[in-house]
Protein backbone atom coordinates (compact mmCIF):
# COMPACT_ATOMS: atom_id res chain seq x y z
CA UNK A 1 0.00 0.00 0.00
CA UNK A 2 0.84 3.76 -0.69
CA UNK A 3 2.36 5.82 2.08
CA UNK A 4 1.76 8.58 3.20
CA UNK A 5 2.75 11.26 6.66
CA UNK A 6 0.09 13.62 7.71
CA UNK A 7 0.09 16.14 10.40
CA UNK A 8 -0.74 14.56 13.71
CA UNK A 9 -3.74 16.38 14.28
CA UNK A 10 -5.30 14.92 11.12
CA UNK A 11 -6.40 12.28 12.78
CA UNK A 12 -8.56 13.45 15.33
CA UNK A 13 -11.51 11.61 14.35
CA UNK A 14 -12.07 8.71 12.03
CA UNK A 15 -12.62 11.03 8.90
CA UNK A 16 -9.38 12.50 7.72
CA UNK A 17 -9.26 15.15 5.27
CA UNK A 18 -6.10 14.42 2.74
CA UNK A 19 -3.53 17.53 2.15
CA UNK A 20 -3.50 18.74 -1.62
CA UNK A 21 -0.02 16.90 -2.28
CA UNK A 22 -2.20 13.56 -1.46
CA UNK A 23 -4.94 14.19 -3.20
CA UNK A 24 -2.75 14.84 -6.51
CA UNK A 25 -0.77 11.34 -6.10
CA UNK A 26 -3.55 9.51 -5.82
CA UNK A 27 -5.29 10.66 -8.35
CA UNK A 28 -3.42 12.27 -10.89
CA UNK A 29 -0.24 9.54 -10.19
CA UNK A 30 -1.80 6.54 -9.35
CA UNK A 31 -5.03 7.28 -11.39
CA UNK A 32 -6.99 6.25 -8.27
CA UNK A 33 -10.55 7.21 -6.48
CA UNK A 34 -12.82 6.46 -4.13
CA UNK A 35 -12.25 2.83 -2.73
CA UNK A 36 -8.62 3.69 -3.06
CA UNK A 37 -6.63 1.87 0.42
CA UNK A 38 -3.58 3.40 1.31
CA UNK A 39 -1.75 3.83 4.53
CA UNK A 40 -1.27 6.89 6.62
CA UNK A 41 1.23 8.07 9.30
CA UNK A 42 0.86 10.26 12.22
CA UNK A 43 4.79 10.06 12.70
CA UNK A 44 4.69 9.00 16.28
CA UNK A 45 4.93 5.20 15.36
CA UNK A 46 1.04 4.49 14.75
CA UNK A 47 -0.07 3.28 11.14
CA UNK A 48 -3.28 3.62 10.28
CA UNK A 49 -5.02 1.83 7.12
CA UNK A 50 -7.61 4.23 5.55
CA UNK A 51 -9.94 4.50 2.17
CA UNK A 52 -10.69 7.09 -0.03
CA UNK A 53 -14.20 8.30 0.72
CA UNK A 54 -14.13 11.64 -1.84
CA UNK A 55 -11.41 12.48 -3.82
CA UNK A 56 -11.53 16.22 -5.54
CA UNK A 57 -9.59 18.07 -8.04
CA UNK A 58 -7.73 19.67 -4.71
CA UNK A 59 -9.65 17.85 -1.62
CA UNK A 60 -10.39 14.78 -0.50
CA UNK A 61 -11.11 12.82 2.44
CA UNK A 62 -10.78 9.13 3.98
CA UNK A 63 -11.85 6.64 6.49
CA UNK A 64 -9.72 5.45 9.19
CA UNK A 65 -10.46 1.57 9.03
CA UNK A 66 -7.66 0.18 11.44
CA UNK A 67 -5.02 1.65 13.15
CA UNK A 68 -2.11 -0.10 14.43
CA UNK A 69 1.50 -0.18 15.84
CA UNK A 70 4.06 -0.21 13.08
CA UNK A 71 6.96 -2.97 13.54
CA UNK A 72 9.63 -1.21 11.50
CA UNK A 73 11.36 0.79 13.63
CA UNK A 74 14.96 0.08 15.40
CA UNK A 75 14.31 -0.71 19.08
CA UNK A 76 16.59 2.18 20.13
CA UNK A 77 16.33 5.65 19.45
CA UNK A 78 19.29 6.26 17.29
CA UNK A 79 20.88 9.95 16.75
CA UNK A 80 23.80 10.66 13.84
CA UNK A 81 26.01 13.77 14.53
CA UNK A 82 27.69 13.46 11.19
CA UNK A 83 30.49 16.46 10.99
CA UNK A 84 29.71 18.74 7.91
CA UNK A 85 31.45 16.73 4.39
CA UNK A 86 31.81 17.96 1.23
CA UNK A 87 29.85 18.22 -1.82
CA UNK A 88 26.37 16.65 -1.47
CA UNK A 89 27.23 13.50 0.45
CA UNK A 90 24.96 15.03 3.70
CA UNK A 91 22.12 14.17 1.45
CA UNK A 92 22.87 10.57 0.40
CA UNK A 93 23.75 10.00 4.26
CA UNK A 94 20.26 11.22 5.18
CA UNK A 95 18.33 9.19 2.50
CA UNK A 96 20.34 6.35 3.36
CA UNK A 97 20.27 6.29 7.07
CA UNK A 98 16.33 7.08 7.04
CA UNK A 99 16.15 3.94 5.31
CA UNK A 100 18.45 2.11 7.83
CA UNK A 101 16.73 3.42 10.75
CA UNK A 102 18.21 6.65 11.73
CA UNK A 103 15.79 8.58 14.09
CA UNK A 104 17.71 12.48 14.52
CA UNK A 105 20.05 14.00 12.01
CA UNK A 106 22.49 16.58 13.90
CA UNK A 107 25.00 18.52 11.12
CA UNK A 108 28.02 20.36 12.68
CA UNK A 109 31.31 21.54 11.86
CA UNK A 110 34.12 19.65 13.30
CA UNK A 111 37.78 21.28 13.51
CA UNK A 112 38.55 19.10 9.89
CA UNK A 113 35.53 20.20 7.96
CA UNK A 114 35.81 21.68 4.69
CA UNK A 115 32.21 22.34 4.07
CA UNK A 116 30.91 25.56 5.99
CA UNK A 117 27.05 26.41 5.60
CA UNK A 118 26.38 29.80 5.92
CA UNK A 119 24.17 30.47 8.87
CA UNK A 120 21.35 32.40 6.66
CA UNK A 121 21.18 29.67 4.18
CA UNK A 122 21.35 26.74 6.66
CA UNK A 123 17.40 26.25 7.34
CA UNK A 124 16.82 25.70 3.38
CA UNK A 125 19.54 23.18 3.79
CA UNK A 126 17.93 21.71 6.63
CA UNK A 127 14.36 21.96 5.14
CA UNK A 128 15.86 19.99 1.57
CA UNK A 129 16.92 17.54 4.01
CA UNK A 130 14.01 17.06 5.80
CA UNK A 131 12.32 16.32 2.74
CA UNK A 132 14.35 13.89 1.67
CA UNK A 133 14.39 11.97 4.61
CA UNK A 134 10.83 12.03 4.63
CA UNK A 135 10.52 10.86 0.99
CA UNK A 136 13.20 7.91 2.34
CA UNK A 137 10.52 7.47 5.33
CA UNK A 138 7.35 6.61 3.11
CA UNK A 139 9.36 4.26 0.52
CA UNK A 140 11.23 2.34 3.28
CA UNK A 141 8.02 1.28 4.65
CA UNK A 142 9.22 4.11 8.55
CA UNK A 143 6.25 4.98 10.48
CA UNK A 144 8.52 7.96 11.57
CA UNK A 145 10.02 10.51 10.29
CA UNK A 146 13.82 11.48 11.13
CA UNK A 147 14.02 14.88 12.55
CA UNK A 148 16.83 17.34 10.83
CA UNK A 149 18.78 20.01 12.59
CA UNK A 150 22.15 22.14 12.87
CA UNK A 151 23.64 22.49 15.84
CA UNK A 152 27.13 23.49 16.83
CA UNK A 153 29.95 21.16 18.67
CA UNK A 154 29.23 22.82 21.86
CA UNK A 155 25.50 22.32 21.94
CA UNK A 156 26.56 18.46 20.83
CA UNK A 157 29.10 18.21 24.24
CA UNK A 158 26.21 19.68 26.16
CA UNK A 159 23.53 17.04 24.88
CA UNK A 160 25.70 14.21 25.97
CA UNK A 161 23.88 13.76 28.70
CA UNK A 162 20.17 12.93 27.17
CA UNK A 163 21.99 9.90 25.80
CA UNK A 164 22.81 6.00 27.26
CA UNK A 165 25.39 5.00 25.08
CA UNK A 166 28.14 8.20 22.29
CA UNK A 167 30.22 6.15 20.00
CA UNK A 168 32.68 7.99 18.50
CA UNK A 169 34.01 6.65 14.67
CA UNK A 170 37.86 7.53 15.24
CA UNK A 171 39.91 5.76 12.93
CA UNK A 172 42.70 5.58 15.22
CA UNK A 173 40.94 2.97 16.61
CA UNK A 174 40.63 1.19 13.75
CA UNK A 175 44.45 1.40 13.00
CA UNK A 176 45.57 0.44 16.46
CA UNK A 177 43.80 -2.87 15.55
CA UNK A 178 40.70 -1.95 17.81
CA UNK A 179 37.54 -4.33 17.14
CA UNK A 180 35.15 -5.17 20.16
CA UNK A 181 34.31 -1.63 21.00
CA UNK A 182 31.51 -1.15 18.93
CA UNK A 183 30.13 -4.54 19.26
CA UNK A 184 29.60 -4.16 23.22
CA UNK A 185 27.87 -1.12 23.25
CA UNK A 186 25.40 -2.67 20.63
CA UNK A 187 24.96 -5.34 23.05
CA UNK A 188 24.51 -3.88 26.45
CA UNK A 189 21.61 -1.54 24.50
CA UNK A 190 18.37 -2.05 25.81
CA UNK A 191 14.85 -1.19 24.53
CA UNK A 192 14.33 2.46 24.06
CA UNK A 193 17.21 3.58 25.23
CA UNK A 194 19.06 6.35 22.89
CA UNK A 195 22.40 6.34 21.44
CA UNK A 196 24.56 9.24 19.75
CA UNK A 197 26.97 8.19 16.94
CA UNK A 198 29.15 10.81 16.11
CA UNK A 199 31.04 10.80 12.30
CA UNK A 200 33.70 13.26 11.32
CA UNK A 201 34.37 14.65 8.16
CA UNK A 202 36.83 13.75 5.19
CA UNK A 203 39.93 14.50 7.58
CA UNK A 204 38.33 12.76 10.58
CA UNK A 205 38.50 14.08 14.09
CA UNK A 206 41.41 15.93 15.71
CA UNK A 207 42.60 14.49 18.44
CA UNK A 208 41.53 17.25 21.04
CA UNK A 209 38.11 17.11 19.59
CA UNK A 210 37.87 13.05 20.56
CA UNK A 211 39.76 13.66 24.12
CA UNK A 212 36.99 16.64 25.06
CA UNK A 213 34.61 13.93 23.89
CA UNK A 214 35.59 11.06 25.74
CA UNK A 215 36.04 12.88 29.38
CA UNK A 216 32.28 13.43 28.71
CA UNK A 217 31.73 9.93 28.26
CA UNK A 218 31.76 9.34 24.82
CA UNK A 219 33.28 5.84 23.58
CA UNK A 220 35.71 6.21 21.14
CA UNK A 221 35.44 2.82 18.59
CA UNK A 222 36.92 1.10 15.14
CA UNK A 223 34.03 0.69 12.58
CA UNK A 224 35.22 -2.95 11.33
CA UNK A 225 38.94 -3.35 10.73
CA UNK A 226 39.14 -0.93 7.62
CA UNK A 227 39.04 2.77 7.13
CA UNK A 228 35.09 3.85 6.18
CA UNK A 229 34.89 7.10 3.97
CA UNK A 230 32.84 9.49 5.58
CA UNK A 231 29.64 8.97 3.95
CA UNK A 232 30.51 5.32 4.40
CA UNK A 233 31.09 4.47 8.28
CA UNK A 234 27.60 6.12 9.29
CA UNK A 235 25.62 3.38 7.16
CA UNK A 236 28.47 1.12 8.18
CA UNK A 237 27.19 1.44 12.25
CA UNK A 238 23.34 1.85 11.22
CA UNK A 239 24.02 -1.66 9.43
CA UNK A 240 25.73 -3.27 12.58
CA UNK A 241 22.86 -2.02 14.84
CA UNK A 242 20.29 -3.44 13.12
CA UNK A 243 21.83 -6.89 12.86
CA UNK A 244 22.74 -6.81 16.60
CA UNK A 245 19.40 -5.42 18.06
CA UNK A 246 16.91 -6.98 15.52
CA UNK A 247 18.76 -9.81 13.34
CA UNK A 248 21.10 -11.37 15.84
Amino acid sequence: MQRYFLQRDAFKTDTVALPQDVVHHIGTVLRAGPGYQMVLLDGTGIEYVCEVVALEKKSGTAKVLEARQATTELPVDVTLAYALPKGDKVELVAQKATELGLHHLKLFESKRSVAKWDAKKAPKKVDRLQKIMQEAAEQSYRAVVPTCAYVSSRDLLDDFSNYDAVVIAYEESAKQGEQAALAAVFKALERGQRLLLIVGPEGGFDEQEVDAWTKQGARSCAFGPRILRTETAPLYALAALSYALELN
